[in-house]
């Protein structure tokens, strides 16, 4: 193993590795996967000199720690964290250089859900279908990271970025609103249904993962009984089990599915629902 790589001291309670996703397979049932903040993977990318696409680890709650074997400029975004160096404050959302073999450490968020960690040059794991994103559905990409792993790290590629006056970055609100179209299968739901829906009910269940987001709450009705014959199934697809709970599909999402949609969520509200922790009142609007 090349000394151009970064040991996994702490994992963490769910570190994956993440890119943009992989695009084009929907048809061979291979979704997207990719960071779900796919703007806080960017940023971070954008502040240690990366190509906006290079692959970033992606913590959930806690954190995680990671040792470099090479001297290396680290940024961390998302979720904000305390993040250390040697147990010596570091900062968060922007450049840090960290000394080959020091202690770099992201403690739990203290808001929001999931962190980014990037580090110049990229994580250079083997890519799967042209990404390096771990799929928790299909299992594609890296596995979950465990204390111990050693990853390699790309060359880097550009300089640090600038950063004046605070990084922005889409924090989860007291409320999760989430702009919906209805539809494809609005039809199978009872009117009251669809009014339950956007009446601002339901909240985030513990429940919840990267494959999708689960809603406690009053039960959406069925107008139409059975089940449907699967069919695809997009990002952002509201899709109604038998209880009635709403769970909308997050980056590993499944690529069919039986049960019925009623709305899809427009995409560009998703980074919010990846940062919802459970018990956050999430509210549709319609569009």
């Amino acid at each position: 193993m090349t000394d151009h790589a970064v040991a996994v001291v702490r994992a963490g309670a769910l570190t994956t590795v993440q890119d943009l996703g992989r695009f084009g397979h929907a048809h061979l049932g291979v979704g997207r996967s990719g960071a779900l903040d796919e703007p806080a993977a960017r940023l971070v990318n954008r502040l240690v000199g990366n190509p906006e696409g290079a692959a970033v680890l992606e913590t959930t709650v806690n954190g995680c720690a990671v040792r470099p074997r090479r001297a290396v400029t680290v940024a961390v975004g998302g979720a904000p964290c305390p993040v250390t160096v040697d147990g010596r404050p570091a900062a968060w959302g922007a450049p840090v250089r960290v000394p080959a073999g020091a202690l770099l450490e992201l403690g739990p968020a203290t808001y929001g859900v999931r962190s980014y960690l990037a580090l110049a040059g990229g994580v250079a794991v083997e890519p799967v279908l042209g990404s390096r994103a771990t799929d928790l559905l299909s299992g594609l990409g890296p596995g979950l990271l465990t204390d111990g792993v050693v990853l390699p790290l790309g060359t880097p590629v550009g300089a640090p970025g600038r950063v004046d006056g605070v990084v922005p970055w889409s924090g989860p609100s007291a409320e999760l609103v989430l702009r919906i179209r209805f539809g494809p299968r609005a039809d199978w739901f009872t009117a009251a249904a669809l009014g339950t829906l956007v009446a601002g009910g339901h909240r985030v269940s513990a429940a919840s993962n990267r494959i999708g987001m689960r809603l406690e709450g009053p039960a959406l009705q069925r107008a139409q009984e059975g089940e449907l014959p699967s069919e695809g199934m997009v990002l952002g697809a509201v899709q109604v089990p038998p209880d009635g709970c709403p769970v909308v599909f997050l980056a590993d999402h499944p690529t069919t599915g039986g049960y019925p949609v009623v709305a899809v969520v427009d995409v560009r509200d998703l980074p919010g629902a990846a940062q919802a922790g459970p018990g956050t009142p999430v509210r549709f609007v319609p569009v």
